[in-house]
């Protein structure tokens, strides 16, 4: 169990366990946990489970995780850069964000407290996880800037011709008059990182030519959240070779943690060490 802190409202982040036990007035939903001993925690998030504070600056104030999450969510030092890096590059007249995997909100909750955006649509295809996010933004004071949406990211934006309705229809609308898009996909669990080259056609469920493809027909302004090793060969014959990609590699304490692939009418990143 790692030692407490001092002063953690004054610290962006920490390589350390969690250790302040405060008791759960209610229990949580299914699928939800606040780990407060490194003993209730599974073996195989353990390690995890040892960056708490670097993931949540706030873990100790109640945040919310499913097991899954601790590997999936992005570090709340990474997630703030992005969302600065998005706010300053946006293209013109973009106003609203669509962060159409948000997990458990890392990214989301950066997005909002960045204060470029006038409304964060956040989308996540599971209840546990999307009851954890929701959570996190109100410890984080940002949950009124933000709409959620359950359910799958493509059928919500009638990327799946199957789906129709009136909600549908305008979040089309308005992804294509005033939105970007920023998605963390899933990329087949812990294992992606035994590839010295990422294949990002092996990502699961979503191989990176459907992400790219599918995401185009609401707008050319994407954010793509991929693994360090990902093939950039990959990504420039999908997008194709005439168009304009940045890619930024994020980094923590001086080794890149993952790469972000800036699709579409992105303004030159200024770039800087987190």
């Amino acid at each position: 169990m790692g030692k407490k802190r001092k002063n953690p409202e004054r610290v962006e982040h920490y390589d350390e366990a969690p250790p302040k036990k405060r008791p759960l007035t209610n229990p949580l939903p299914e699928g939800v946990h606040h780990y407060q001993d490194i003993e209730e925690v599974p073996w195989d998030i353990q390690k995890y489970w040892h960056q708490g504070y670097s993931i949540f600056s706030k873990y100790d104030d109640g945040i919310w995780m499913t097991d899954d999450s601790w590997y999936e969510v992005t570090h709340e030092s990474v997630a703030n850069t992005i969302a600065q890096h998005m706010a300053e590059a946006a293209p013109e007249g973009k106003s609203i964000i669509f962060d159409i995997m948000c997990g458990v909100g890392g990214n989301t909750i950066a997005f909002a407290l960045s204060g470029k955006w006038k409304r964060v649509y956040a989308i996540e295809k599971d209840a546990a996880t999307l009851a954890c996010a929701k959570h996190n933004a109100e410890i984080y004071g940002v949950a009124d800037r933000i709409t959620w949406f359950q359910g799958d990211c493509f059928e919500i934006l009638g990327l799946d011709e199957s789906k129709k309705g009136n909600t549908v229809e305008a979040l089309k609308a308005i992804a294509g008059s005033y939105g970007v898009i920023f998605a963390s996909p899933p990329w087949g669990g812990p294992g992606y990182r035994e590839a010295e080259v990422f294949d990002l056609e092996a990502m699961q469920p979503y191989p990176f030519s459907h992400l790219y493809e599918s995401l185009q027909k609401l707008t050319p302004n994407v954010v793509l959240y991929l693994p360090r090793t990902s093939d950039l060969r990959q990504i420039a014959k999908v997008v194709g070779e005439d168009k304009k990609t940045q890619i930024v590699h994020y980094c923590t304490k001086g080794s890149s943690r993952a790469l972000c692939a800036y699709l579409g009418d992105w303004g030159s990143l200024r770039l800087g060490d987190l």
